[in-house]
């Protein structure tokens, strides 16, 4: 199993327990993925947001940053909204960080859980799920490093063209985040691309019904299964104890103000616990998050764990050291435990 860490660049809180600025945010991200580099972990991924609790608008120009300043992790998003993007332009930005990295990049494309990004851009969502499916598809056929020649609804066909700058060493690594559609995960193996499940909230194994979907589309189609992924929240501290109190207060805060334009209730002290214990939230000593991970990539039968480091306000150094813990003490402890 591959172990990565994911954030959105969620807006920190200094010592003095005021918000910090964006700025100092993403120059906090690069830090972390540095050390993370140094500490063998195997990928890192920025999620792309447009909203003021998150400082990460740009995923692509803060991974060129961390990859001038690291030598081996792999460097991607966490997800890319490419509903609203340009997939050419997707992709011409991926390849640019892949060659910066020396062929580390790799890319997750979803429809992403926030909708800033549609009226920011100029798209109709009334045309959510044409779009996704639509810019998919160029993206697919951009993937094949051939001249292109290719026609859709939403945008004037292309003929015989060619994208700057070619992988120098294809392909990319393209995932497809999904986060509850069954249709989604059939999509992604008709594309034959890895499926990244994000699972955030309730019991893991509740998506086994979603990877046998995925499994029976690639017999189907006879061709063998790609890799399967999860990003779930997590948070290590020394002690279990330590590690629910230091999250409990950040996790709350962003929680209940997503949820208050979701229309949620909000969250309660013994929700977040339940989660913690048998549910989506991996929070705890490195011992506990370990057999927590163990336990879930034996059941789901993944390939990678990627935990989502970063909660709201939770300060700097606290992420730090949750990194440091993640991976010298969680990473081997679940290797031994998956042995």
């Amino acid at each position: 199993m591959e172990f990565g860490l994911d954030t959105f660049g969620d807006i920190t809180a200094g010592a003095d327990g005021r918000l910090n600025s964006h700025a100092l945010v993403i120059r906090e991200v690069i830090e972390q993925a540095v050390l993370a580099d140094r500490l063998g972990i195997d990928a890192f991924g920025v999620g792309e947001h447009h909203r003021a609790d998150f400082a990460i608008s740009a995923p692509e120009v803060v991974l060129a940053a961390i990859a001038g300043r690291t030598s081996r992790i792999l460097l991607g998003s966490a997800v890319t909204v490419l509903s609203s993007d340009d997939p050419i332009r997707v992709f011409e930005r991926f390849a640019t960080v892949d060659a910066a990295s020396n062929g580390r990049a790799e890319v997750t494309l979803g429809r992403g859980s926030f909708t800033e990004s549609f009226p920011l851009f100029g798209f109709d969502l009334a045309q959510y799920e044409a779009l996704f499916e639509e810019k998919l598809d160029l993206f697919a056929e951009l993937l094949k490093q051939e001249p292109l020649t290719w026609q859709g609804k939403l945008r004037p066909p292309l003929v015989n063209q060619r994208v700057f700058p070619p992988l120098e060493k294809p392909p990319l690594k393209t995932w497809i985040g999904v986060g509850g559609s069954p249709e989604s995960v059939v999509r992604a193996a008709r594309y034959d691309l890895p499926l990244m499940l994000a699972i955030i909230g309730g019991e893991p194994r509740r998506f086994m019904a979603f990877i046998d979907l995925y499994k029976r589309a690639y017999a189907q189609l006879g061709r063998p299964v790609k890799p399967i992924g999860l990003h779930s929240h997590g948070y290590v501290a020394d002690i279990d104890t330590q590690a629910r109190e230091e999250l409990w207060p950040h996790h709350k805060i962003m929680r209940d103000r997503i949820g208050a334009e979701r229309g949620w209730p909000p969250v309660t002290r013994a929700h977040f616990d339940q989660e913690a214990d048998s549910g989506s939230l991996y929070v705890g000593a490195p011992e506990t998050v370990a057999r927590r991970i163990a336990a879930t990539g034996k059941a789901l039968g993944i390939a990678r764990f990627d935990m989502k480091y970063s909660s709201g306000t939770l300060p700097h150094d606290k992420l730090m050291r949750s990194i440091e813990l993640y991976g010298t003490k969680v990473m081997p402890l679940v290797r031994d435990m998956l042995s």
